[in-house]
């Protein structure tokens, strides 16, 4: 028989169906035995009268475990008592496909482990909450809008390699592998290689991959092992253009996302997802300090923004500007890339950015340096040796465009959508410090 998900159980009252998943609760009583079942798609009761005929399918279910994997045939009957849609299946066989343990190691019933780190020992079982199939699911359909809007605008998209053969950022916070007889390094961004893609000419690409940094933070938002997407796009006049692009990029995604699980989401995470305005508030790193002094914070670097500093500039965009997102422009070039383009009237300012969202940093971008003789002279001021990056250098000699875009961390972007207060709570299987299992 052919498996009827429980979401389509409405449509088939009076049907014998076969309905397959997981069992979540039992009630063994004296005359009815219950059974509550999970699949992807919602809850569904089940039930059997206890009588000599249906005694082996009773013995059956007196030693079923929570969390085993079976196959429940039966009609559906409409009972409008029953909690789960009004609607149970009078069960007339059961099959135990992949039968549970008795004693689970977290409880994945609904009521949360304290211990986050045992949830993320049992990664799999903690996966099967409702809510953390949403969180991919939420994944899946952003992603999805994501580079629908890409291909509508031309772009190409790449993979790029993780093995490298220099350190694709400054040389900080950088994996070394054994290659051989020699050393390699995984790719903390595909930052190299979508500007080699500019200049092949590809003028619009954008990548969704594995980035590595060998960051040993404990924080709500960083991660050793995260899925970076990127953007570069070619011809632009500043980074203005990159801005606009990203801002329009991001409320398309975000308009689909609302339509298609808008209120999913709010019953689930009591959030609602807010399609934002265009264009985004700006505001130059200068402008931005000056309103942190004024509210009492002194970041704790220089020139930047600090966690507190970023909460606190986005209260302002929000009780003033009336907006969950502000660009932070014109960063000084001491803190930033030594491939961020320089403002020509102000060398000691980049034309780069970082995007704001409800109070966490989540986009950095700019426009980059194309000019060779420029690039290699800000490499040097960076105190970077050549010789490892020339091969990146290289991109630049025989005439390249103009060009900038962004990347950031996908798992972070979900942490702020859906006010996940850790990011190890919207990624797949965290990695970090101190984890490298399941």
């Amino acid at each position: 028989m052919q498996r009827t998900l429980i979401k389509d159980l409405h449509a088939a009252v009076g049907r014998e169906v076969a309905v397959q998943g997981w069992v979540k609760a039992i009630r063994d009583q004296k005359r009815v035995q219950f059974l509550i079942l999970r699949d992807p798609t919602g809850l569904a009761q089940a039930t059997v009268e206890r009588s000599p005929e249906k005694a082996v399918l009773n013995d059956r279910i007196a030693v079923l475990t929570r969390e085993s994997a079976v196959t429940v045939s039966g009609t559906v009957v409409a009972n409008p008592i029953v909690k789960t849609g009004g609607i149970e299946i009078s069960i007339r066989d059961l099959t135990v496909d992949g039968p549970a343990d008795r004693l689970l190691p977290i409880d994945v019933s609904g009521v949360q482990e304290p211990n986050p780190e045992i949830r993320l020992n049992w990664r799999f079982l903690d996966l099967r909450r409702p809510e953390n199939l949403l969180v991919f699911q939420v994944q899946t359909v952003i992603e999805h809008a994501m580079r629908e809007y890409w291909l509508q605008e031309g772009f190409v998209e790449i993979h790029s390699p993780k093995l490298m053969g220099s350190a694709s950022e400054s040389g900080a916070e950088v994996f070394t592998v054994e290659y051989f007889d020699r050393p390699a390094y995984l790719a903390q961004s595909p930052q190299f290689y979508k500007q080699m893609a500019m200049a092949a000419g590809f003028e619009r690409v954008f990548e969704i991959g594995p980035a590595f940094r060998a960051d040993p933070s404990f924080t709500p938002r960083h991660a050793t092992e995260f899925t970076s997407v990127d953007m570069e796009m070619s011809w632009i006049d500043s980074h203005e253009d990159v801005m606009a692009f990203e801002e329009r990029w991001l409320q398309y995604a975000l308009e689909r996302l609302r339509d298609r699980l808008g209120t999913q989401i709010h019953d689930t995470f009591d959030v609602d997802v807010v399609v934002p305005a265009v264009p985004f508030p700006r505001l130059p790193m200068a402008d931005a300090l000056k309103i942190l002094a004024r509210r009492g914070h002194t970041p704790e670097r220089a020139g930047d923004l600090d966690p507190a500093g970023e909460r606190l500039l986005s209260e302002y965009v929000a009780q003033e500007l009336h907006h969950q997102f502000v660009f932070v422009t014109d960063y000084p070039a001491a803190g930033r890339a030594f491939y961020h383009m320089r403002h020509e009237h102000e060398p000691a300012l980049t034309k780069g950015y970082d995007l704001l969202w409800n109070g966490i940093e989540v986009t950095t971008g700019a426009q980059r340096e194309h000019r060779y003789n420029v690039l290699v002279a800000q490499a040097e001021e960076k105190g970077l040796s050549l010789e490892p990056i020339q091969f990146y250098l290289d991109f630049f000699k025989y005439g390249c465009p103009p060009h900038g875009g962004f990347g950031f961390g996908l798992s972070r972007m979900l942490m702020v959508l859906l006010a996940r207060p850790n990011i190890r709570e919207v990624t797949f299987v965290y990695r970090g410090p101190t984890r490298l299992f399941p």
